[in-house]
């Protein structure tokens, strides 16, 4: 099953880094947030999210850390439903 689930991720990956679609901030987060837990695992120690905004750069921070202690295949699987919900 973790093979599909990571050729699925890349192809939701490459729809959702390639849409002209607009959203709203907040789904924006969840798609970092579920992006980093799913390429990077658990969040651990200081971590400056990219950007140069820094209230910006705090918000997509929270909105990793809360992910807690989702493995990075359940990351993976919410990112894909995410591109499903939104994007296609």
């Amino acid at each position: 099953m973790g093979i599909d689930i990571d050729k699925e991720f890349d192809r939701a990956y490459k729809v959702s880094s390639t849409t002209d679609i607009k959203l709203p901030p907040d789904i924006m987060l969840q798609f970092y947030a579920y992006y980093k837990q799913a390429t990077k695992g658990n969040h651990h120690g200081f971590h400056r999210p990219s950007g140069n905004v820094e209230l910006r750069n705090a918000f997509k921070l929270n909105a990793w850390i809360q992910l807690g202690n989702l493995t990075e295949e359940e990351a993976k699987i919410e990112y894909i439903k995410l591109v499903k919900q939104y994007l296609e």
